[in-house]
């Protein structure tokens, strides 16, 4: 790795330290220190499928770098992967930035992801470069050129063929005013009980004992909760947030995000594992607790699926469903 190449190990810089790059490469600004990154980025992917590591380096409104990579499960479905610029936007989301600005990814993005992106405002703005496409310019001392998503993708469909313009979109603040049923305190006390007696059907937390059960269930519910109101989910108007804790206590939260498109959306157990391996999580199974909070009426449910996710990354994960709906609807 040449002095044009920095290490990264982490999946957020922040922009006292991006700067701080910027300038030690003598480079015009933090822009054209995203294609700088990729390549370290991409060591952090996860694909024992493909063995195609893709990076997406992306700058945020605030200054802020951050980083995505692919995330590939074997044991189920290629459509459950991750891909790096979703990872990416879900880590925008996670860190409460508002507007990505520009990304440098490794490869083109695909289709899929290209519609992805339409879920941001004024997404048609978004600059890219496609740092595999640039190899014979020596951007070390030529900064290349971004162009704008609208040049990759230019006949859209997105969220303002279907959604009107004050509906929130990717990134922006969302709140789906989303309470537990009543009836979800007796099943805490239920699964409770059975827990602290030992019945074989509820199982064994590996990460402690009935007390510490019953306040990681609460962590967890509340932390879904939390999710599933972050929710984007406008076409479904069916909102779910996932949260997983670890071995060592502790919990990482996933919303659900749609698409316009409805095939790209990212599941909430996808997005908890991006926060997972964002915030420095090892392997999945790891995980030894899960939540998914959702209307146990729905047009869209993820129960099964998250059932079967969790199922190939960690099969020893504790599980629990508990149903929201909105105020003054029960």
């Amino acid at each position: 790795m040449n002095q044009h190449q920095p290490m990264i190990s982490k999946f957020v810089i922040e922009a006292s330290e991006a700067e701080s790059m910027a300038q030690s490469l003598n480079l015009p600004s933090v822009l054209h220190l995203l294609p700088h990154l990729v390549r370290s980025a991409q060591s952090l992917a996860r694909p024992p499928i493909s063995n195609f590591h893709v990076a997406a380096v992306g700058l945020g409104s605030d200054g802020r770098v951050f980083i995505g990579v692919n995330l590939e499960f074997p044991g189920v479905p290629l459509h459950h992967s991750v891909h790096a610029e979703q990872f990416l936007l879900t880590n925008l989301a996670l860190h409460r930035c508002p507007c990505l600005l520009a990304l440098a990814v490794s490869a083109a993005p695909c289709a899929h992801c290209r519609q992805f992106f339409q879920e941001l405002r004024h997404s048609s703005t978004l600059q890219i470069l496609i740092t595999d496409q640039v190899k014979t310019q020596n951007f070390e001392t030529k900064p290349p050129n971004f162009n704008p998503l609208s040049k990759i993708l230019p006949n859209p469909f997105g969220p303002y063929d279907l959604l009107d313009q004050e509906t929130p979109l990717l990134l922006e603040q969302h709140n789906n005013r989303l309470d537990l049923v009543p009836q979800t305190d007796e099943l805490i006390n239920e699964i409770s009980r059975n827990f602290c007696n030992g019945n074989d059907n509820f199982g064994k937390l590996s990460n402690g004992n009935c007390r510490n059960y019953e306040k990681n269930e609460t962590l967890l519910r509340e932390e879904a909760l939390e999710a599933a109101n972050n929710s984007h989910a406008p076409y479904s108007g069916c909102p779910s947030g996932v949260a997983l804790m670890d071995c060592e206590g502790k919990v990482y939260g996933g919303s659900y995000v749609e698409s316009a498109a409805y095939n790209p959306s990212l599941g909430p157990l996808q997005a908890a594992l991006v926060a997972y391996v964002a915030r420095g999580g090892g392997d999945y199974e790891r995980i030894v607790s899960a939540v998914l909070v959702e209307k146990e009426v729905a047009k869209v449910k993820q129960e099964d699926t998250v059932r079967l996710l969790l199922k190939a990354v960690s099969p020893k994960c504790e599980f629990r469903v508990f149903h929201c709906q909105s105020p003054g609807l029960y």
